[in-house]
This record gives structure tokens, C-alpha cells and sequence, in this order.
């Protein structure tokens, strides 16, 4: 496994190369960072489940770079897909759609639908663009992380998580921290009505003022199976809890504006709900590499992302029994 700090041009052309070859390369991008592979290798698809322990029947999204390339991974794409697709891609929302005989079934689940987004990171998209010089057609990327465990930010995140399982020839691209934190708005085209299964930096107001029509939110049975629906998920090994007064001995993070109590470990204090965001996922992480048992979280009650934030907690301090 190589660890690139130096990201030059040279280096990604490298990088795309080896994934073309079948290998993985955990990148960075706005969201969060990706642990990606060549999209139409069913054997470089493999090796992401295998070092992720990731479900096989857990669809992948694949990442492209540019909106000209949607329609060679989807069909019957509806107009209002489009609209959202040409205004705000590169931007940390997926769509998915009916696919294409493209999207194999080892990216999609079996399912007849698949995940596509244009992340909004310079790196990015410049791995995209000088993977598509060499022939490749998109990178199927989940987070870089362990199934069901937090999110990884940052490169150090995934050498601890994933280190032991990456192949030699397998690399990770350290841009530093992620600039959001949370990953991506998911939004179901695939019918008339759009249906937000899961809440991301962009809004579904945002959306719905964009598209003049209503976006309904759904979830379980009646949606498609996509990154992070299930139950319990975004995890540390401590126990989540939320919006408690933390009792000695716990780690807590809340707004700055919080005392931290006597005999309590402050894991953070972000200003307001965006640093929250951002930093929510390396304080849990602390607290798993700090040995804590219990993590409270006070979630803050208005800014950016409040409907992601509970979203994330609530999976994060679910009991485990979807692991």
C-alpha cells in the first residue's frame, strides 16, 4: 500500500493506471473519502467488498466526472434529473437511476437501479479525468472505512481501518481532511416523484426549489437498498448517546458554546453546525483510539445539515444489530 502526499499529475496518472490494472485507491472528495475501483471490473468490485466486509447484495455508487457520462451508466432518465444533475454536479449529491446494461450487478446489488455522482474535489475529479484518458468508463466508490463503522475523513482514518486489508499495490491519495464530513445527499429519479433516501448537505428544499416539485422522503422497504440505510450504521466501537448530560468517565462532543462537565473528555468543540460536520467523525474515532466506552453527542438545535446530522447520529447510536 502507498500513501501519496505528493499529488501531482504524474502521481494520479500513476494512480489510474493501477486501478485500470484492478487495483483500489482510497481518494479524497468533499464528502468524504472513497475507496474506489475501476466500475466495470467485477474483480477489482470484489476486492472493495472483501476489504470493506461490505454485503455484497450493499450497492456501490460510481463516481464520474463529468455529466456528459451519466447517460452511458443510466436509461429513462427523467427531465427533472437532468435539472439537478446539470446545476449542481460536481456537488456532494447521488442519483440514482434506472441502469444501464453498464452498471453490473456486483456495483448495483441486483438491483435495477444504480448511484451516480460527480464529487466536488479537485482530486477528485482529476483522478476521474486521467482515468478516463486511459479508457476507464467510472469509479465505483463506497467510504473508505470498514462496513457499518464511522466514515473516514482523513488518510490516517483509513490507514488504521483498512491498513492491514489494502494490497501492495493498492493506494491511498492524503489530501487531508474532508471539507464536509457527512456523505452525500442520495435522491431516488428513478420514477416520477423524487424521494430523498438519504439527507446530505444538500437539502431537500434546496432540491425542491430547483426542480419545482416536491421531494418525499422515504425509507426501508419502500426505497432501494443504498449506502447507509441500514438500522445501526456510522458506528464507533463506544456507545453512542444522545443529548444527555455525560457522566465522568465519557468523551463529549457539542458546540463550543457547551461547558464540558467536571471529569468528562471534550472531544470537540466546533463553532457552529458545519464544523460539527466536519469534525463529527475524527471525534469518534478519538474516542474508539482513547479506549471510551460511551460518547455523548449534543446535537445542535439549528444551522446547515441539522436533518444529515440526526440522520448520521441516529444510525451512529442505534443498537448493532445489522453489523
Amino acid at each position: 500500500m502507498e500513501v501519496i502526499t505528493d499529488v501531482t499529475t504524474e502521481a494520479l496518472q500513476k494512480v489510474a493506471h493501477a486501478m485500470l490494472l484492478g487495483n483500489l485507491v482510497a481518494f479524497p472528495t468533499e464528502t468524504v473519502y472513497g475507496l474506489g475501483a475501476d466500475a466495470n471490473n467485477p474483480q477489482a468490485i470484489g476486492k472493495i467488498f472483501s476489504v470493506k466486509n461490505r454485503p455484497t447484495n450493499h450497492p456501490l455508487i460510481v463516481h464520474i466526472g463529468s455529466v456528459q457520462e451519466l447517460s452511458s451508466w443510466a436509461i429513462q432518465i427523467p427531465d427533472y434529473a437532468w435539472n439537478i444533475a446539470t446545476n449542481l454536479w460536481p456537488a456532494p449529491i447521488t442519483l440514482v437511476l434506472k441502469k444501464s446494461p453498464l452498471a453490473k450487478n456486483c456495483i448495483t446489488g441486483n438491483q435495477s437501479t444504480v448511484g451516480i455522482r460527480i464529487p466536488n474535489h479537485k482530486t477528485a475529479l482529476s483522478l476521474l479525468h486521467e482515468f478516463k484518458s486511459l479508457g476507464g468508463l467510472g469509479n465505483a466508490a463506497p467510504s473508505a472505512n470498514r462496513f457499518g463503522a464511522v466514515s473516514a475523513t482523513s488518510a490516517k482514518a483509513i490507514i488504521e481501518d483498512l491498513g492491514e486489508y489494502l494490497g501492495t499495490r493498492d493506494s491511498i491519495i492524503d489530501c487531508g481532511p474532508s471539507t464536509i464530513g457527512i456523505e452525500s445527499t442520495i435522491i431516488d429519479c428513478s420514477e416520477n416523484t423524487p424521494r430523498l433516501l438519504r439527507p446530505g448537505a444538500i437539502s431537500m428544499l434546496q432540491i425542491e426549489e430547483l426542480i419545482s416539485k416536491k421531494v418525499i422522503h422515504v425509507s426501508g422497504l419502500a426505497a432501494p437498498r443504498v449506502s447507509g440505510n441500514l438500522k445501526s450504521h456510522y458506528a464507533p466501537k463506544a456507545k453512542v448517546l444522545l443529548n444527555i448530560s455525560p457522566e465522568i468517565g465519557s468523551g463529549y462532543f457539542a458546540l463550543r458554546e457547551h461547558p464540558t462537565p467536571s471529569g468528562v473528555l471534550r472531544l470537540g468543540s466546533p463553532h457552529d453546525s458545519v464544523e460539527f460536520a466536519k469534525t463529527l467523525y475524527a471525534a469518534l474515532r478519538t474516542a474508539d483510539t482513547l479506549g471510551l466506552k460511551v460518547v455523548v453527542v449534543r446535537v445542535p438545535e439549528s444551522g446547515q445539515m441539522l436533518e444529515a446530522l440526526n440522520d448520521r447520529l441516529r444510525k451512529a447510536s442505534a443498537i448493532r444489530s445489522e453489523d
